[in-house]
């Protein structure tokens, strides 16, 4: 449906308020535009023509309709706080005299912990990784083993690995400096290990080098910065390849780095800054991840368990 200019000027101007003022990704814009888009087609179909016009009957008729469709709760939650965040803005804006999400009640998502690699899976599938790497002499492999001990050593997210230059690299501090959500720059540790696989890397990225290749540190194999689908598939690949493994993405490897650090003794304020985390909330389901493994193994080991 093409919606009339009254419904998708606001839209737009909000996704340019996403990207200018916020410094949102294009990813984060594209998720917030298809959901107010569907909410604004609903809205539509059902007579509304203006913004000011749209009630909370409207917004509570397109979640039940998400519902009724099978929409999983996580799906209706991201939902409501897209309609939310935008008519937050928009009241803000002078758009609305009054917000009609204001009143709307989030989707209930039951809280799962997320599924992570114990530190002897992780060491394993690690040294294979290197193992392999070194075995067959190619310059790939010495880039995907680079890829696997920089994502679990330093915990950076997929697009942050993506995005490093080499002038984001200081071996003399052993840190990497990444650009997180938001346009924020922080500065991660690296261990050894990782040192090690990047610097075998670097001695062969200068065969696959191009013009394109630029100051990126990862590249594809045609010399072009490095995409994210290709480290997920290489992660995904890897992590296969162990039997034990369960079937996690980049992001799996930044659960268990920082469970781990939990596990070994790190404070939670540390671990929110390596991981770039806004909220100290969000951080703390790593929290829950160690006090579940400590209650597994309680229950195996103790006679009075």
């Amino acid at each position: 449906m093409t919606l009339p200019a009254a419904l998708a000027v606001p839209l737009e101007d909000f996704c340019d308020h996403l990207r200018v003022d916020l410094h949102r990704s294009e990813h984060t814009i594209a998720g917030y535009r298809t959901d107010l888009a569907e909410l604004l087609e609903d809205a539509c179909g059902n007579g509304v023509t203006r913004l000011a016009d749209l009630q909370v009957a409207d917004l509570r008729a397109w979640l039940a309709a998400g519902r009724s469709a099978g929409e999983a709760s996580a799906t209706l939650q991201r939902h409501w706080a897209s309609a939310r965040v935008f008519f937050r803005w928009a009241r803000a804006e002078g758009l609305i005299s009054t917000d009609p999400a204001a009143r709307l009640k989030a989707a209930k998502v039951p809280r799962r912990l997320p599924q992570t690699l114990g530190v002897e899976q992780a060491r394993r599938i690690l040294d294979d990784a290197v193992a392999s790497a070194r075995a067959d002499g190619s310059v790939q492999g010495a880039r995907d083993a680079a890829i696997l001990e920089v994502l679990y050593g330093s915990g950076i997210r997929v697009a942050e690995l993506c995005g490093l230059d080499l002038g984001s690299l200081d071996r003399d501090r052993a840190t990497l400096r990444v650009l997180g959500k938001g346009s924020k720059e922080r500065t991660v540790p690296l261990g050894d290990p990782g040192w090690a696989a990047l610097e075998t890397w670097l001695s062969r990225r200068g065969e696959w080098l191009r013009p394109s290749s630029g100051q990126a540190v990862f590249l594809g194999t045609r010399g072009a910065r490095i995409d994210q689908r290709v480290v997920r598939r290489v992660v995904h690949q890897h992590l296969r390849a162990d039997p034990d493994a369960p079937d996690l993405g980049p992001h799996g490897l930044r659960h268990a780095m920082a469970t781990h650090l939990l596990e070994g003794g790190a404070d939670l304020r540390t671990v929110q800054e390596i991981l770039g985390h806004e909220s100290l909330a969000t951080t703390q389901i790593y929290t829950h991840v160690s006090t579940e493994r400590l209650r597994s193994a309680f229950n195996q080991a103790h006679p009075r368990a």
